[in-house]
């Protein structure tokens, strides 16, 4: 009963913490805005635009299931795409709970399906984060030479928010801690090697890394490179065009160009990296910010930017929780029918 207590308190905690860090950014990103603009701007909005939106959001669980199944063949695991698609929407929706627990929860939820073991498929879980990191630093690039004068523009409004913070130098170097704690636990090790190694603890959790590893190794005998590749950009392609079709639906950001499309989804890419829940705030606040670039890179007011920008925001990151909590739920009866027993 106390470690069920236990767990039950860190969870709370957790989320607790989430929703502080969303609130945080949320209070930032409306400091000093006019609600009814917000309120004028969903009800002007051109739905059709959202709603293709939606499909090309829909578009990229499915692309990303289906790719999933290419990194479990290699370990001889060939699962069903429907059973990859709903694992895959119930880890998004445990992601608006606590972040980053939806990897977890989605490897968990594949056992109960098509056991497969929880660390091999957590560790083709991890190769998709890099894969994505790819796509993703190759966005920016695309960014920074089509949008070059608004991510400047970008860059440069967040550092005078930082040099407005006062700066103290510090003697001891952060640094110096780190390597300090690792050659202290190297040492440790060391010593007591014998000791771990005959710990049951210790096997577990070597066990474990062992089949992360494996799951990670995967993408080398991955046997249809090019259709690889090929799903890999067809989900960010969806991603792109989830994000850049909804600037239609507003008549302030309907005359956003292709360009702008990746400076959007670059900047609201970078916001849903911060652990809040389902990227409240965070979201809110980059595209506000980048937003406020692009006018001034076009030497408009950067104010109006903002209130352009969080407009933008709210219908679009509406749109994904929209996605999240009905591909979520759907998820829920779906995979308890499937569930194998």
């Amino acid at each position: 009963m106390a470690v069920t207590n236990n767990k039950t308190f860190k969870t709370v905690i957790t989320i607790g913490i989430s929703l502080v860090i969303a609130a945080f950014f949320m209070w930032i990103a409306l400091r000093g805005l006019d609600f009814k603009n917000i309120q004028a701007a969903f009800l002007k909005a051109n739905y059709l635009w959202v709603l293709a939106a939606f499909i090309f959001g829909v578009l990229a669980y499915w692309i990303r299931a289906v790719r999933w199944n290419m990194f479990l063949e290699p370990m001889g695991y060939k699962i069903s795409n429907s059973n990859a698609l709903w694992t895959l929407s119930f880890g998004y929706l445990m992601n608006l709970t606590i972040p980053r627990s939806g990897e977890v929860a989605r490897a968990t939820a594949l056992y109960g399906v098509e056991k497969v073991p929880v660390d091999k498929s957590f560790g083709t879980i991890i190769l998709e984060r890099v894969v994505d990191l790819f796509f993703m630093l190759l966005l920016l690039c695309l960014t920074a030479i089509f949008k070059y004068e608004a991510l400047t523009s970008f860059y440069q409004y967040l550092s005078q928010q930082n040099d407005k913070a006062p700066q103290e130098e510090s003697g001891f170097s952060m640094k110096w801690l780190v390597l300090g704690v690792l050659l202290i636990g190297g040492i440790l090790l060391f010593l007591f090697k014998d000791k771990i190694k005959n710990n049951a603890l210790y096997h577990k959790v070597a066990n474990f890394v062992s089949g992360i590893w494996e799951g990670i190794k995967s993408i080398s005998k991955i046997k249809n490179k090019p259709k690889f590749i090929a799903y890999s950009a067809g989900i960010w392609i969806s991603y792109y065009f989830a994000a850049y079709l909804v600037c239609f639906a507003l008549p302030e950001t309907s005359s956003f160009d292709f360009a702008d499309g990746f400076f959007i989804l670059s900047v609201g890419t970078l916001g849903m990296l911060v652990p809040a829940s389902g990227g409240i705030g965070a979201y809110h606040l980059a595209i506000k910010l980048g937003v406020m670039g692009l006018y001034l890179a076009l030497g408009k007011n950067p104010e109006e930017g903002g209130e352009v920008g969080l407009a933008y925001a709210f219908l679009s990151h509406t749109l994904q929780l929209v996605i999240m909590i009905l591909m979520g739920l759907i998820s829920i009866p779906v995979l308890a029918k499937a569930k194998i027993k």
